[in-house]
């Protein structure tokens, strides 16, 4: 079969084995550094005590244990949620621009948290993470439906003006209801994406949502593939691309419903880390997404930690050092693929 062959000369597992074996390492050593780096530096000794020899009576041990530690996890889960959904709407479209900010769910998630906020001040945080997967939803058949009205259809440029002006309008709706409700100083920070109020709780909660979709987005990872060289081909391959969408538009809003609502509306590490994952595996998303949530994690943590080391002992949020990133990066593969968006 030609497509299978395709993919394999293109695809590069002794790379992807490379990529995941470095990236958990590198993990595990930024998550030390993570916890190490704040208002307060820790050594890294402390951080291995209070991990495996807790002492609540030590201030620094219950800082890691408290503070840090789920802060870093945080980092690890919402970096793999967001860089995955990318490289499925990445795969399942053929939009080198798909991205979850782009493409307006991040908006529409923070929305429906706002609005939650706003009227529903009670609200659990389980029933938080939901509304915001239905605020995400919302802002994807938006975009999809202003996208379709347009003369000529769906196309790559298209969907991302349209996750444009319905990210506007979503934005604008938020900060509206933060101002009439005297939520602006609450949503301020969150709105700029950071971790810094992430707790156990919230993880607890969260995690089993983000493990699920990421293991589902490997199951899903052939046939996604198969899709992402177009309709047609996959049809021809006995594929029911309709049901292959759905399931993968159900993951995209899992992840980026459920991260927005653990750390606010952060862009563009789903539009990078894809396009990095590929670089170095190939096109076969049985490679790019575990390696996508690997870089997308280690993306995460790394700025992080550069957010507290920028201005101690405050900190830059998060969302603007992506922003630094990503939007330079975006200019960078609207030039290369212009071409193509026509």
């Amino acid at each position: 079969m030609e497509i299978e062959k395709h993919i394999k000369r293109s695809s590069r597992s002794w790379a992807a084995i490379l990529v995941l074996v470095v990236g958990l390492s590198a993990i595990l050593f930024s998550i030390a550094l993570s916890i190490s780096v704040g208002a307060a530096d820790i050594r890294l000794t402390t951080v291995w005590d209070a991990v495996f020899h807790y002492d609540s009576r030590q201030t620094a041990h219950a800082i890691i244990r408290d503070l840090r530690l789920p802060r870093s996890l945080a980092d690890v889960l919402v970096g793999a949620s967001f860089a995955v959904a990318g490289a499925i709407m990445q795969g399942m479209t053929r939009n080198p621009l798909a991205d979850a900010g782009l493409l307006g769910l991040n908006a529409g998630s923070t929305l429906m948290v706002a609005i939650c906020f706003a009227f529903f001040p009670g609200l659990s945080y389980q029933s938080l993470i939901i509304w915001s997967f239905f605020g995400a939803a919302a802002a994807a058949g938006m975009v999809y439906g202003v996208s379709a009205l347009s003369r000529g259809g769906v196309t790559p440029i298209r969907l991302v003006l349209a996750g444009a002006a319905v990210s506007a309008l979503f934005t604008s709706l938020s900060e509206g209801i933060a101002i009439h409700f005297q939520l602006s100083q609450e949503l301020a920070f969150w709105y700029a994406g950071g971790v810094a109020g992430v707790k156990w709780s919230q993880l607890k909660l969260l995690a089993p949502w983000i493990v699920a979709a990421l293991v589902a987005a490997l199951l899903l990872s052939r046939s996604i593939t198969i899709l992402s060289f177009g309709e047609e081909v996959a049809t021809g391959l006995g594929q029911k691309t309709k049901i292959v969408k759905l399931m993968g538009a159900m993951i995209v809003l899992v992840l980026a419903g459920g991260a927005v609502s653990a750390v606010g509306p952060i862009g563009f590490v789903g539009l990078v880390v894809p396009h990095l994952a590929r670089f170095f595996v190939g096109v076969d998303y049985r490679l790019v997404i575990p390696c996508s949530a690997v870089l997308g994690s280690l993306l995460m943590l790394w700025a992080d930690i550069g957010a507290r080391m920028i201005h101690p002992p405050y900190e830059t949020p998060i969302g603007v050092l992506f922003a630094l990133i990503g939007v330079p990066f975006f200019l960078y593969v609207s030039r290369k693929r212009k071409g193509e968006f026509a």
